[in-house]
């Protein structure tokens, strides 16, 4: 099963490199990882994706939990929670596929952030799967480039990391 764990850390030199060295020791698996600093300028939050048995699962966090960078953790797969994704995509643009483009951008409420006579940029946020049906619907020989952020997430309701 796939978890998006919120982890709460000291913005401290080499916090990450332990947090990945917990998984690559352990043989677990960072599907995605994003991490930025949060309002407090000494703490960071980490949003990583993992896949795994409800045992697995646990060990992660208990391992990461014991980490003295951890100052709280959150699996937002256990409750109501937001996730969004980032994608930008750079595509061929030249002829009638130009237009068929600006039409897929439009439906899938997509933003063309760069245009140039031979390709544009197409920016596009929301969950995975309607991220994965755009570049379903999107022609193959289309394609110059994709860069995918990974899902960002949030719990709903009061629940939440906070201090």
């Amino acid at each position: 099963m796939r978890h998006i764990i919120s982890v709460l850390l000291e913005n401290e030199a080499g916090a990450l490199s332990r947090v990945a060295g917990l998984f690559s020791a352990r043989g677990y698996n960072i599907e995605s990882l994003i991490v930025a600093p949060t309002e407090d300028p000494s703490l960071s939050r980490m949003t990583l994706v993992t896949t795994g048995n409800e045992e697995i699962v646990e060990q992660i966090k208990k391992q990461l939990n014991k980490l003295i960078d951890v100052v709280k953790l959150l699996d937002l797969s256990e409750g109501p929670h937001i996730e969004r994704e980032l994608m930008m995509v750079k595509a061929r643009a030249m002829g009638p596929g130009r237009e068929e483009l600006k039409r897929l951008a439009d439906i899938f409420r997509a933003n063309i952030i760069d245009v140039t006579d031979t390709s544009y940029v197409i920016e596009l946020t929301g969950s995975s799967r309607k991220l994965d049906a755009f570049l379903r619907a999107t022609p193959k020989e289309l394609l110059v480039e994709v860069v995918r952020s990974g899902p960002s997430g949030i719990a709903r309701g009061p629940k939440g990391l906070g201090l």
